[in-house]
């Protein structure tokens, strides 16, 4: 049976018909996987990020220096890299971003909760440290989103819309 609102149960369906739980071992397992998913996905949101700061050449806030990332491309290869590199980045993020969505659509309770707080414990320890201050300062997005207003800037709709989009968020 599959549930339409969000019940407390041990018993769950997570995504495929094998994946069934039946005790709380089963159950605390599968919560602990959607744990450290969804924080899996806020890390490849920070890889994502730190990726197009360093193809766009931007400098990196003092708080997330890292030595070991070459800051400045040169050539059209190493652009190149960095385009591929983040597309599957993207691809990565957005296949765990769906998967996660599933899961919280199974409607169990406890699934929400673990994802929800893998979320939160991943944006702690992966996304709080500056770099979305810098890709939003320099664009005119007021808040962090991956999806929702990029999607607009990449689908065929009419560039009054978009504008018109845009002077609206601005005004927020």
């Amino acid at each position: 049976m599959m549930h339409m609102t969000f019940y407390w149960s041990r018993k769950v369906n997570l995504l495929i018909d094998s994946w069934q739980t039946h005790d709380w071992t089963d159950y605390l397992l599968t919560l602990l996987a959607c744990l450290i998913v969804s924080a899996f996905y806020q890390f490849i949101e920070n890889r994502r990020i730190r990726l197009k700061l360093i193809g766009a050449g931007k400098p990196f806030p003092s708080e997330i220096q890292t030595p070991l990332l070459q800051r400045k491309l040169t050539g059209n290869g190493a652009k190149l890299g960095v385009k591929v590199a983040g597309a599957i980045l993207f691809g990565l993020s957005s296949a765990i971003g769906y998967l996660l969505m599933l899961s919280v659509m199974s409607f169990n309770g406890g699934v929400f909760v673990a994802i929800v707080l893998g979320l939160a414990v991943g944006y702690f320890f992966f996304r709080n440290e500056g770099e979305d201050s810098i890709t939003t300062k320099d664009s005119f997005m007021p808040f962090d989103s991956s999806i929702s207003l990029a999607t607009f800037s990449h689908c065929n709709i009419h560039k009054w819309s978009y504008d018109h989009i845009v002077k609206i968020l601005k005004r927020l």
